[in-house]
């Protein structure tokens, strides 16, 4: 079952649910009757294709050819036609483990043609960090991205039982506590 506004708020303020802002922001002006905005930050990385002929996310690739960059909060990002980037939230986030949190985002981005995340809008019971965003321009013309924009929205599920063994408690959870945006770990996937 999704929660409603009134549930989110409850749950933020028994401390159950844990949004936190790099910034004064009041974390209330972000949600709406299903749903939690969520912002972007300052830091992304990206993929300087100049540079590269392959990927291979099995020699670690993924993360090692990727530069990191940072930009003051007024300056644009300007995402041009079929530029991929990484991203990462302004807001950090703690989910209990009752709840998973499936991440989609705002329709006031995709009319603009920017997908977010296509397929890895889904956090685990338990994780803790801020969530990287992968960001793709499909339009055919560049769009100017801004920090602070609210570009993505989290529906919380709850589920039947908490888990047995929540994201924060594996030996193997590959993106705890994360601040800046992750590259691809699959190089470290148990097989």
């Amino acid at each position: 079952m999704i929660l409603a506004d009134s549930e989110i708020k409850r749950r933020l303020e028994i401390g159950d649910l844990i949004v936190e802002n790099n910034f004064w922001y009041d974390v209330n002006k972000q949600i709406w009757p299903a749903s939690l905005d969520f912002r972007l930050w300052k830091t992304f990385k990206y993929y300087r294709k100049s540079s590269l002929t392959l990927l291979d996310p099995t020699k670690g690739d993924s993360i090692n050819n990727l530069v990191e960059a940072e930009f003051d909060t007024k300056t644009p990002f300007i995402l041009h036609p079929w530029d991929f980037v990484l991203w990462v939230t302004m807001e950090k986030i703690k989910i209990p483990d009752d709840l998973v949190a499936r991440c989609e985002w705002r329709s006031s981005i995709w009319r603009l043609w920017v997908v977010i995340h296509s397929t890895a809008g889904f956090i685990d019971p338990g994780f803790e960090g801020t969530i990287t965003l992968e960001i793709t321009n499909i339009n055919n013309v560049p769009i100017a991205l801004y920090p602070w924009m609210r570009i993505w929205q989290f529906a919380f599920e709850s589920m039947l039982w908490k888990v047995e063994i929540p994201y924060n408690k594996r030996k193997w959870s590959k993106y705890m506590h994360q601040l800046k945006p992750e590259g691809s770990r699959i190089v470290e996937d148990e097989y």
